[in-house]
């Protein structure tokens, strides 16, 4: 199979959750309105999906399942150019964004990050690992098998947790997780890995929901989708929530709320097709937006031109019918 679609490169976007049932029925809900979003993204936009609640290494656990995932996809389908890993708490929130790929064509690793917070401060936020692009190639494979050695459970992962508090700027005392151990695997071989890596900085991969979420009203009255950025965030991760349970940085009812916003922020820009969005942000109930008095009521103003061209050519033929004989008499 080509490894282009319509001229783009093939991506696999790949997402999951734990195994397991949440604790609660609605971190599951809250989890099946993540991948729904998802969905929508991937097939406005010639995007293969791929969900996993398998467990595929049972040292590698937590931050470091997507680890064997990646690699067993990448190996699996050498078809597919760049696989998308995103976390199952981060939602698209600009379905019109496209990614810049020219943009990366000499570089295999893509992540939401700065030059300076990695290299020069060591930050251990300096990027963000929980959305990526991996090129499918060699290089790529091997980058993974090095990133991977401080994953495994027990010692292993707490003695690299102690040599990464030590070494990165502002990093709490905790076992290794992967980004963490990113940070720490760039800034000591930059030399070797550096050169394919692009910390993506001018649109948001990664949105940090805290400071995107209460801003959404103000965002829709000010500008457009289609821009990414701080402007209309093409991301919005919801980093420090559990919505299964545990511990987590937030309470999970503020996170749960704000999925919800969210949820409805992105859902808004499917509904606009069809004639209908949300009551508002904070509400799962819909409301008509398009004059049911009109001739024409399936007739759609794709303003942020989202509909697939089979339907607009469908519905076109529907709408406008082609009268042979004008003396016919209904």
């Amino acid at each position: 199979m080509p490894a282009t679609v319509n001229g783009k490169p093939r991506i696999l976007l790949v997402t999951g959750s734990q195994p397991k049932p949440c604790g609660n029925t609605v971190g599951d809900h809250y989890l099946l309105k993540s991948m729904k979003n998802k969905i929508d993204y991937c097939r406005l936009h010639g995007i293969e999906i791929f969900f996993n609640v398998a467990l595929l290494d049972e040292e590698m656990t937590s931050y470091w399942a997507k680890q064997p995932l990646v690699r067993k996809l990448m190996l699996a389908h050498p078809e597919v150019e760049w696989i998308w890993w995103m976390d199952s708490d981060a939602m698209f929130t600009d379905m019109v964004f496209e990614l810049p790929m020219e943009k990366y064509k000499d570089k295999n690793f893509i992540l939401h990050g700065w030059d300076q917070a990695v290299y020069n401060e060591r930050n251990w936020v300096g990027l963000n690992a929980g959305v990526f692009l991996l090129r499918n190639c060699q290089w790529s494979l091997d980058i993974l098998d090095v990133w991977a050695t401080m994953g495994p459970k027990g010692t292993i992962r707490l003695e690299a947790g102690k040599l990464l508090t030590k070494t990165l700027k502002g990093r709490p005392e905790f076992e290794a997780d992967d980004q963490s151990a990113l940070v720490y695997l760039l800034t000591t071989k930059r030399d070797e890995w550096g050169d394919k890596v692009f910390l993506e900085s001018s649109y948001h991969l990664h949105g940090y929901w805290v400071i995107l979420v209460e801003k959404y009203e103000e965002i829709m009255e000010k500008h457009h989708p289609g821009l990414g950025d701080d402007r209309w965030p093409f991301v919005t991760h919801f980093v420090g929530c559990k919505l299964c349970g545990g511990y987590g940085d937030y309470p999970v009812e503020r996170c749960l709320n704000q999925m919800e916003r969210a949820f409805n922020f992105a859902d808004n820009q499917i509904l606009q097709m069809y004639g209908y969005q949300h009551r508002s942000l904070g509400s799962t109930g819909v409301k008509r937006t398009l004059n049911e008095y009109t001739a024409h009521p399936l007739e759609v103003d794709d303003d942020l031109k989202l509909l697939h061209p089979s339907f607009k050519a469908s519905s076109s033929a529907v709408l406008q019918p082609q009268i042979q004989d004008e003396n016919v008499m209904f």
